[in-house]
């Protein structure tokens, strides 16, 4: 039986065991898709918020700016994530699970991160569109 989140109490897709007791790799589609049916905003929504006070048009020119970094940052993000995937699907293809391991390998550990990493630009560029639909001040 695969494991997915429902039979694996206490682990989610951002914890190594998750991944360390044969969890079920998301896409990155999977990833938005979480993203997008929740309100998070991403660790930097603080930042996101300074930007969005600004008057425009440097709030928008800024705005656009974090789009394009987190942009790029997703796709660094989503390349090394499919490079780990494969190495997982790979050890677990030659090496079946069949007893419970003391300890979670360092690429359990690179997975749940990265996935962090996709979770929190998707939720950042999810963010910035709201933000960019907005018109902003022009006298602020």
């Amino acid at each position: 039986m695969k494991n997915t989140p429902q039979n694996l109490p206490g682990y989610n897709f951002g914890h190594p065991w998750y991944y360390t007791l044969g969890g079920t790799i998301l896409s990155p589609k999977q990833i938005r898709a979480e993203v997008s049916a929740g309100n998070y905003q991403g660790y930097m929504a603080e930042e996101i918020n300074a930007v969005d006070n600004k008057p425009e048009p440097h709030r928008s020119e800024a705005l656009r700016a974090l789009k394009v970094k987190f942009t790029k940052d997703l796709a660094e993000d989503i390349s090394r994530y499919r490079q780990i995937a494969c190495t997982i699907r790979r050890d677990r293809a030659e090496n079946p699970i069949f007893f419970e391991p003391d300890s979670c390998a360092d690429n359990h550990t690179d997975i749940s991160l990265k996935y962090a990493h996709i979770y929190n630009d998707f939720a950042h560029l999810n963010y910035i569109e709201d933000l960019l639909t907005q018109q902003g001040d022009l006298f602020g």
